[in-house]
C-alpha cells in the first residue's frame, strides 16, 4: 500500500514511451520510513502556482 494511501497516485505528463515506463515504475517504489519524515518535514509552498 502506498504510503499517502491506496488511491493517491501520480498522473505524470511524458513525451515517449520511455518515460511513461520510466513514470509507471515509480509505482514499485517503497520509501523508508526516514524518506517520508524528510518529505513531511519540508515547509509548506507559499504563494500560488505560477
Amino acid at each position: 500500500m502506498p504510503a499517502q494511501g491506496e488511491y493517491v497516485i501520480p498522473i505524470p505528463g511524458t513525451k515517449t514511451p520511455k518515460y511513461l515506463a520510466d513514470d509507471a515504475s515509480a509505482a514499485d517504489m517503497e520509501p523508508s520510513a526516514a524518506d517520508l519524515a524528510d518529505l513531511d518535514a519540508l515547509p509548506t509552498p507559499e504563494g500560488g502556482r505560477y
